[in-house]
């Protein structure tokens, strides 16, 4: 019941992913419907389900635009756990939060100027921009839109091949 499930409108619109137990909760209550299912079996004494991998809600469901607050997990999450100047992925714990232009200089805290940093890398560059510092962005940071929410669910529907057609990899 630890996996993840990916939560699709019914317009097969991808909107989300839930934990496995959430799911099944969704399906029985009969809000959901399983769309792709693994071969692993869930049991209970009256009904026998085959674990969902993707499931799409009964009824649309309108999603305003929202902004996601601001952290240090939704940063790592946008930026895939990958140092934004060298390239190189790292656990969570392993990363640091560099301010592209340095608060120093009148740098904000703001989407738009935090990336994942590693240590070296966030040493090397230090007090400087990156262009003092002779290091370039693999790419320019962005505010956490509904694009950069389908790259992340993207992201952690790599190892779920069931979730590629729902995806449009």
């Amino acid at each position: 019941m630890d996996g993840r499930v990916l939560v699709l409108n019914a317009s097969f619109e991808p909107i989300n992913v839930c934990s496995m137990r959430r799911a099944v909760v969704l399906i029985l209550k009969g809000s959901a419907r399983v769309e792709e299912a693994s071969e692993w079996v869930l049991h209970s004494p009256s009904i026998e389900l085959r674990a969902p991998s993707v499931i799409r809600l009964v009824e649309y469901i309108h999603i305003p635009f929202e902004r996601k607050s601001l952290s240090r997990k939704n940063i790592l999450l946008r930026d895939h756990n990958t140092c934004q100047y060298c390239g190189r992925g790292a656990p969570p714990q392993d990363l640091t939060l560099d301010h592209v232009v340095p608060r120093s200089r009148g740098g904000s805290s703001g989407w738009e100027n935090l990336v994942a940093c590693c240590r070296p890398c966030n040493n090397r560059k230090g007090d400087r921009t990156p262009d003092e510092a002779r290091m370039r962005l693999l790419k320019r940071p962005q505010s956490f839109n509904s694009h950069v929410n389908r790259q992340i669910i993207r992201y952690l529907g790599r190892t779920d091949d069931a979730w590629r057609k729902y995806l449009f990899y």
